[in-house]
């Protein structure tokens, strides 16, 4: 019989002479799959050389924390998300790497993303699915699951990434996937599209999410889970997975405090009709009977199945993800103890790379404990802007490559890059062109860069788009509007660290936190933005940037008024006329608001506040 050999990325067994082979150093090492090869070939002195790791068999009992959310951004390569709530997530499990937290994740597969942006020149959107080979970027599973759905037994399969810290330890991400051959070809396509299809379609989602979640990681042998974290109530219906495993199936022995006491909750929509719900006929129809409909309505509510409801009723822990957050979700939901830990970024992943190097000169540790970031103060002006123009000029290098304009370096350049919707208010820049102008005749020139796509059934939000591409031919002799199509991390991350200024104008109070501004502090990049979210606690005035109109949410009618004459009077002004202070501003941005609001931090307060028992 052959000898048998270790995978060294994934510790699978391997015969030699049947794997694949990579020579290092005149070792050879063997791989179980093209996947784990290419991982050992980019990184090989983290595989082979004086790191000790845990086996996969010891470090799936080790895990005590499942976290699950709908979408997880964690590689250029891997379309799982559709934005802010999915950019989270993966900043959260790089810290949990990081930082050696005992994590494993849970998210679907979403074969076809969200979509690909196509724009026409009047700003029309279209969108094209993505065509993704998960072969090329993930490593199959072997182990399998069943839900029912619609009475159907639909099977599911998983595949994993492995999201790998400063440390050296691996947070595990599993995504499901129902694209198998025994479903039913409607079944088979519930893994397709990230937040795509009707009700019905979400619904099933949810179930493979929540529920499959749960049993594809008591398959997998994660049985040392001591917390179950849902990002987002789209996972909710673990919890009646939870009430079901405890209870050993029979419901006269269902443990409802037991299942409360292993799950945590984080809420991130400020707004009722953002919160799932589904009539309970489509629940029934599709769902089952998981729990009596009477248990159902009284964990879920009377008349419909509101997922945020469920989660409140048996979790442990729930949290919104500001200061501010917290209040207005106390507010819909009267009665819970909703608390709020704000969020952050992965320092390291959105610093650029101008930025890295000048943090790694002046504040060594920074990468593994950002909070670091504080000593920025005693950074040299020229030192910063040096590394500013950098980042500039490499987001001014893309745009002109991209065809789309060609901008100056010298032009005080505002940023705005969110997911283009009516709440948040992506034309209030442009309300009255007329003062735009003006600000331009009396404070110097500016220029704008625009990126974010709209839902697919967001016609409001697409017209908004089509509105910022006819402003921009209207002011092309005053004024340089981009809008950049195909919004994603890799765009962002020159977006966030090119401009001179992050602006950001939702309406209040229906910005949860927000987190497009941390980045920009990471790169010091000052923001310009209503007084909601995480902004009412990073802002201070003229120091970390400024403030459009007030904190009420009641008055928003003045905040044009306030942006121009904030643009024209003080933010335009500083930076052509007091190159000084705006750089003491830029350094403020760093030293205040980038060594608190970042996933670092974060995850140490959920491990505090809602880990712990």
């Amino acid at each position: 019989m052959n000898s048998v050999v270790k995978d060294p990325v994934c510790g699978m067994i391997v015969i030699p002479g049947q794997g694949l082979t990579f020579s290092h150093e005149g070792q050879t090492f063997y791989f179980c799959s093209e996947f784990c090869r290419s991982k050992f070939q980019a990184r090989p002195q983290h595989y082979a050389f004086g790191i000790v790791r845990q086996s996969y068999d010891d470090a799936k009992e080790a895990r005590r924390i499942g976290y699950f959310s709908m979408e997880v951004a964690i590689d250029a390569r891997i379309p799982s998300y559709s934005g802010g709530l999915g950019v989270l997530a993966g900043d959260t499990l790089r810290s949990c790497a990081d930082l050696r937290m005992a994590v494993v994740a849970v998210t679907l597969l979403s074969r076809k993303g969200y979509f690909d942006q196509i724009l026409d020149e009047q700003g029309r959107q279209q969108e094209k699915p993505v065509h993704f080979v998960p072969e090329e970027s993930l490593r199959p599973l072997s182990a399998a699951v069943h839900v029912e759905i619609e009475r159907r037994t639909v099977t599911i399969r998983a595949w994993q990434y492995d999201i790998i810290g400063l440390s050296g330890h691996t947070v595990p991400l599993i995504l499901l996937d129902t694209d198998v051959a025994d479903n039913t070809d409607r079944d088979r396509a519930l893994t397709d599209f990230l937040y795509g299809g009707d009700q019905d379609y979400r619904l099933a989602q949810e179930i493979v999410l929540g529920i499959g979640g749960i049993r594809m990681l008591r398959t997998l042998g994660y049985n040392g889970i001591q917390r179950f974290h849902m990002n987002e109530g789209h996972a909710s219906l673990l919890v009646l997975e939870l009430l079901t495993w405890l209870g050993g199936g029979q419901p006269a022995e269902w443990d409802f405090e037991g299942a409360r006491n292993r799950a945590v909750f984080t809420t991130h929509t400020p707004v009722a009709a953002g919160h799932d719900q589904f009539d309970y006929d489509c629940v029934q129809r599709i769902l089952g009977p998981v729990v009596p409909l009477d248990v159902l309505q009284m964990l879920a509510g009377p008349d419909r199945l509101n997922m945020t409801r469920l989660a409140l009723n048996l979790s442990r822990y729930v949290n919104g993800v500001a200061m501010r957050h917290e209040e207005v979700s106390r507010e819909m939901f009267p009665g819970y103890p909703i608390e709020h830990i704000t969020n952050g970024v992965h320092s390291l992943t959105w610093t650029c790379d101008s930025f890295r190097r000048l943090f790694d000169q002046y504040i060594p540790g920074w990468r593994n404990d950002p909070a670091m970031l504080r000593k920025a103060l005693g950074i040299p002006n020229d030192k910063i802007w040096t590394a500013h123009m950098e980042a500039k000029g490499r987001l001014l290098d893309f745009i002109r490559q991209s065809g789309r304009s060609s901008l100056s370096t010298d032009t005080l350049t505002i940023g705005y890059a969110r997911r283009a919707t009516a709440y948040k208010r992506p034309n209030l820049v442009f309300t009255d062109l007329v003062r735009l102008r003006e600000a331009v005749k009396h404070a110097g020139p500016l220029q704008f860069v625009f990126a974010g796509k709209a839902h697919p059934r967001d016609f409001e939000g697409k017209a908004f788009i089509e509105r910022i591409h006819a402003v921009s031919r209207e002011l092309r002799d005053d004024i340089p509007v981009v809008y950049l199509e195909n919004y994603d991390t890799e765009m962002a991350k020159l977006l966030v660290s090119g401009v001179d200024l992050w602006l950001n104008t939702p309406q209040r109070p229906m910005e949860a936190s927000g987190t497009s501004g941390m980045k920009a502090a990471h790169n010091g990049v000052p923001s310009f933005s209503t007084l909601d979210g995480w902004w009412i606690e990073g802002l201070i005035e003229g120091v970390t940037g400024w403030s459009i109109g007030s904190a009420n949410p009641d008055s928003s009618d003045g905040d044009a008024d306030d942006l121009y004459r904030k643009l024209q009077d003080e933010v335009a002004p500083t930076f052509y006329r007091s190159r000084e202070r705006w750089i003491d501003i830029m350094r403020h941005s760093i030293a205040l608001n980038a060594s608190f609001f970042n996933t670092h931090r974060m995850t140490q307060q959920y491990i505090t506040n809602a880990y712990l028992p």
